[in-house]
């Protein structure tokens, strides 16, 4: 999510044509060494420490992807953007993963086959959260958890899921919930931030 985006919806933008320039924000292609840092140290607080299958959806070019196989994960990405997946499998060639061309609401995935379920910056912009979570959820093996990176983007037409919101949804489906306060965390986003940005970390009991 830039700037530019704020007032739009998921719908409204053109994934395919925005693959080529999707890495040039910080937090998307993670090509500053403070911004690589900072997202690696967070994500290895939020897997397992074990090796573990990791389903990344709306994984994009697949910067997330990256670092956990780099951190000894098994990588399933799914991305509804042939072009966003293109580039995560040129990305991660070589790596312990797979990328797949689907619905991130719905993806080409089996039940139960996952320790973690990835979701970066993509629940706002569907349709039905609720329905996509509890879907999400019987992805998971027991003890499995969601990691949900989401926000509010904007103040004049702000867009996003507010931190409370999507607990509440979670509620009912999971046991542990742990959300995690990012705005000010400015080395994850390349600059300071005004908005909402947050990190909830739910664990399937």
């Amino acid at each position: 999510m830039t700037d530019d985006n704020v007032g739009l919806t998921g719908a409204d933008v053109d994934w395919d044509a925005s693959a080529a320039s999707f890495d040039d924000e910080p937090d998307h292609g993670l090509r500053d060494p403070e911004v690589r840092r900072a997202w690696a140290a967070r994500l290895s607080s939020w897997l397992p420490a074990r090796a573990s299958d990791v389903l990344d959806l709306g994984c994009g070019t697949g910067s997330l992807s990256l670092l956990a196989a780099e951190q000894g994960h098994r990588v399933t990405g799914v991305d509804a953007s042939p072009a966003m997946v293109e580039r995560a499998r040129a990305k991660l060639a070589g790596r312990d993963a797979v990328f797949l061309v689907g619905d991130a609401a719905a993806p080409p995935v089996g039940e139960q086959r996952f320790d973690v379920v990835l979701v970066r910056h993509v629940l706002w912009a569907l349709p039905d959260p609720g329905r996509a979570l509890r879907h999400w959820r019987g992805l998971l093996r027991p003890g499995g958890r969601l990691v949900l990176v989401e926000g509010v983007w904007g103040t004049t037409h702000p867009v996003g899921i507010a931190a409370d919101t999507l607990t509440a949804l979670l509620a009912p489906l999971t046991g542990r919930i742990r959300v995690e306060r990012l705005s000010e965390e400015t080395a994850l986003w390349g600059k300071e931030v005004p908005d909402e940005r947050y990190a909830v970390v739910a664990v399937v009991e």
